[in-house]
């Protein structure tokens, strides 16, 4: 596959517009490059003219290529541009038939996108350093990208379009014997292109040939300032740091947010009920439990104040151990309630449950990924896994737990977390870093199951009743 630099090259080669409009008719024999109109009226089919002489006369001396045959290599050199450029469907893209002020209601959302709209065209126009473009999937990202690169074509540039997904599954086939081009060829086409449109990036499968390969060619391109736009439903702050590095560098890059992602609402799934949960606040739970042994009630009011407390400055890990019943659940769920009355997101996991939604992200018929469901749980804010512990014990909901909690400690994520299980009883490589002291704060809950003081009060007044039946 020849390199598109090499094509527009012998394209350009073949014609001079440098003297237009100045043609006039010459009998050169005609070199084999374009099919100029038989009906043409200055060169009369013959495709090449003499220019003329600041005098208006003909320079026998040197042939141009006539008019006729110089728009015929315009429309093969966009063809060949079109080609080049990967857009495919995405050429109905244009800044045209996109709203500067996005569909969102927000209003900040839409000054924001507003923002960046501006400086993509204005990156469109005069294409220098690096344009980041970042936000939730469906606020215009990929649309912007591919107008850029639409508008880059219409002026005669290139402009190579490609998701980082395709780009690393072109890279693997590329090693293949059938091949139409060699990994280097299209590895360094990729990474010299004069202007290259990077999607998705984010969205790709992490191993470490991934890694590697986008690190060679952000490298590549971060060193030589070539320009490039990179569209990232990743936050930035949440990619790898080598990459994240290089987005963030204030001499090559600038970054645009399109949209803020709106707080996510409390994932209330499980046997608790979807009311229940949402009425679990600071205000109304018992701290004061007067049926209890002083020890309790002191031990309650302190779990109490801890969790109210890391509400309003969330840092590091509380984990919350106690019989069910004892106010965890309720106290987790206060934590984040309060967070998205206050504008922030939290997100609240019962994580039996989770794991069956996982599950069911397999399914054809399944609304949202595997990706999709597992990253907004590793990455959200601030999360409360409920009942950890309370799941099968099978060695895929272990690994993708671990792969949760070992995410979370690694990026020191804000989690609350609730078990009726010792730490014993959870798997090592999971209980090692709950109890870290350098990031996890371990309470045991001292109080009973107070639906039992409820019970034992309900029977106690049906045993009163009886009696005055029977007397």
């Amino acid at each position: 596959m020849e390199h598109i630099g090499e094509i527009l090259r012998k394209r350009q080669a073949q014609t001079n517009t440098s003297r237009a409009d100045t043609d006039t008719w010459s009998g050169a024999e005609e070199p084999e490059v374009a099919s100029p109109s038989t009906s043409c009226p200055i060169c009369k089919g013959a495709g090449y003219v003499h220019p003329l002489l600041p005098s208006e006369k003909p320079d026998f001396s040197r042939v141009i290529a006539c008019r006729c045959t110089r728009q015929k290599l315009n429309e093969e050199r966009q063809t060949l541009l079109q080609r080049y450029s990967n857009l495919g469907s995405l050429t109905r893209f244009t800044f045209d038939n996109l709203d500067p002020e996005s569909k969102s209601s927000s209003l900040a959302n839409q000054e924001q996108f507003h923002r960046a709209y501006q400086a993509a065209k204005a990156f469109a126009n005069q294409p220098e350093g690096w344009l980041i473009l970042a936000g939730p999937s469906g606020c215009g990202k990929t649309h912007l990208a591919a107008a850029i690169a639409n508008q880059r074509l219409s002026q005669g540039y290139p402009a190579f379009f490609v998701s980082t997904p395709d780009l690393l599954d072109h890279l693997r086939s590329a090693f293949s014997p059938n091949s139409e081009i060699a990994y280097d060829d299209f590895f360094n086409q990729v990474r010299n292109a004069p202007l290259l449109v990077l999607d998705d990036l984010g969205a790709q499968s992490s191993t470490p040939w991934a890694e590697e390969k986008l690190d060679q060619l952000l490298n590549h391109r971060f060193n030589s300032a070539l320009p490039t736009v990179i569209v990232t439903i990743t936050p930035i702050d949440q990619l790898e740091d080598r990459i994240r590095t290089r987005l963030t560098d204030p001499k090559l890059c600038r970054i645009y947010a399109l949209e803020e992602k709106q707080p996510s609402p409390l994932d209330y799934t499980g046997s608790l009920g979807l009311e229940l949960l949402r009425n679990m606040t600071f205000n109304n739970f018992d701290w004061k439990r007067v049926n209890l042994p002083p020890e309790q009630r002191q031990n309650l009011a302190e779990v109490f104040n801890l969790a109210r407390d890391f509400t309003k400055s969330p840092d590091g890990w509380r984990v919350l151990v106690g019989v069910n019943g004892c106010g965890k659940t309720h106290l987790a769920a206060a934590i984040a309630n309060e967070h998205l009355r206050a504008g922030k997101p939290a997100l609240f996991v019962v994580v039996p449950d989770f794991l069956d939604h996982l599950r069911s992200t397999f399914s054809p018929e399944s609304k949202v990924s595997y990706d999709q469901l597992f990253d907004s749980v590793k990455n959200t804010p601030l999360l409360i896994l409920d009942d950890f512990g309370e799941q099968s014990t099978t060695p895929w909901a272990q690994e993708k737990l671990y792969q949760v909690i070992n995410h979370r400690y690694n990026d020191r994520l804000p989690t609350i977390i609730t078990t009726c299980c010792s730490l014993d009883e959870i798997e090592a490589r999971i209980s090692s870093r709950l109890v870290d002291p350098k990031i996890s704060l371990v309470f045991n809950i001292l109080a009973p199951d107070y639906r039992g003081d409820m019970r034992s009060s309900q029977g106690t007044k049906r045993t009163y009743r009886r009696g005055r039946k029977e007397r």
